[in-house]
């Protein structure tokens, strides 16, 4: 299956990063160039469950995860299984506005924390706070509507575009 930016709200956070898109089913177990990635035979609603309960014992190894979708939309076309189990390939085809603005104030809340940013009236979630010192959050624009925050700076960034 292939995704874009606007299907990424589906995604169901961890996702992997596969080292090709040569994948199959056979009998319930998805293979990766040949190797044994999910075992969809055994009961769990999520990847790490059925990888833990699988006889087999020789899976796959999962490198490196991305957490939210910024982490997908910062590495190059590739292809992912998710949380979920959800094999796609991600595909950009869309270019952003990359504009930064000075963050007003941080909310600290149990499990993320709200940024607010001088120029736009509604907040943004984080998962983490950004370090102290960087003061700026360059946020994506999709048809000239804010969207994401894409990264933090120390200093105001020049406005550019980013392909996603």
């Amino acid at each position: 299956m292939e995704i874009t930016y606007k299907d990424l709200k589906n995604v169901s956070f961890p996702v992997f990063i596969l080292p090709s898109d040569n994948w199959s089913e056979r009998d319930g177990l998805i293979y990766l160039e040949g190797e044994i990635l999910d075992d969809r035979n055994m009961p769990g609603n999520t990847l790490g469950l059925r990888r833990l309960q699988s006889p087999f014992k020789n899976m796959i190894k999962l490198k490196k995860s991305l957490n939210d979708q910024i982490g997908i939309l910062k590495q190059p076309p590739l292809s992912y299984i998710d949380n979920k189990g959800r094999l796609f390939r991600y595909r950009k085809t869309k270019f952003a506005q990359l504009k930064y603005y000075k963050i007003k104030k941080i909310e600290l809340k149990t499990v993320a924390c709200i940024i607010w940013l001088s120029g736009i009236n509604f907040p943004f979630k984080q998962a983490r706070p950004p370090l102290f010192e960087n003061t700026w959050a360059g946020v994506l624009h999709i048809n000239g509507i804010p969207w994401v925050i894409y990264e933090f700076s120390t200093e105001k960034q020049s406005d550019t575009r980013r392909k996603i």
